[in-house]
């Protein structure tokens, strides 16, 4: 580490985000894989009510760290799914909580998910729902799990308004903004949008983390650091969306 425990945790709370706080950021920074998951995670409860006892699809889970999050602060059962991270791992990670009676770790393909239909209350995806969820098709294959009015709630990366920010080049290529990923779920006559939103302080946050990293002394990829950096009109960060599946779609 290149900071003293204090800096480091300074850089880890977010006064906005308590619950993710409460973690332990060594625990964090070993699992993580992208921005910081707890925060994004934290971000989507705010405007997706998950009620104790319900279940709950976690969309590319990767190391399950937003999977506990959801059983621990809200008391939800949830199945995390994830094509890459072995099971067998995140199992590991859940059982040394004490939550393995609430979180039950598959390996699948977001295209062939091994769930019956109508069987989740809320389906959710951190920073890993635009790898599958650009397909105009892909939003069906979500909805027939969920039960009449179950939420799907996602955060991943985008750019505040079109046109796309000049600075991001070729570099992200697959970046959209907010309004066509509302435009995107809007088409589907089975959901009702009910926000599509840039997250607040999305940038911001991103910022934070990629400090934080630095500050710890993982190293990061140094063009993320740069594309954000000069982002001065903080036009890179996240969509926040959720929408209700209509009675009898």
């Amino acid at each position: 580490m290149t900071a003293s425990r204090e800096e480091l945790k300074k850089k880890f709370d977010v006064k906005e985000l308590p619950l993710s706080s409460q973690y332990d950021m060594d625990w964090v920074v070993k699992h993580e894989m992208g921005p910081n998951v707890l925060w994004l995670t934290e971000s989507l409860c705010q405007v997706l009510l998950l009620r104790a006892g319900k279940r709950v699809l976690d969309l590319g889970c990767g190391s399950a760290l937003s999977s506990i999050f959801l059983a621990k602060e809200f008391g939800v059962q949830v199945w995390a799914v994830d094509l890459w991270i072995k099971p067998t791992e995140n199992l590991q990670r859940i059982r040394s909580l004490g939550l393995e009676d609430k979180v039950f770790p598959i390996k699948a393909e977001a295209h062939d998910l091994p769930f019956a239909e109508g069987y989740f209350d809320a389906i959710v995806s951190m920073d890993a729902y635009h790898y599958f969820g650009t397909d105009v098709f892909y939003l069906d294959n979500m909805v027939k799990l969920l039960r009449d009015d179950g939420r799907i709630g996602i955060v991943s990366p985008a750019a505040e308004r079109d046109p796309r920010p000049k600075h991001l080049g070729d570099y992200w290529y697959w970046i959209n903004s907010v309004q066509w990923w509302r435009n995107h779920w809007e088409r589907n006559p089975k959901v009702q949008v009910q926000r599509a939103e840039f997250l607040p302080n999305g940038w911001e946050l991103w910022v934070q983390w990629e400090e934080f990293l630095m500050l710890y002394g993982k190293r990061k990829d140094p063009d993320i650091s740069f594309l954000l950096n000069n982002d001065k009109d903080n036009r890179l960060g996240f969509v926040r969306m959720v929408a209700a599946k209509k009675m009898g779609g």
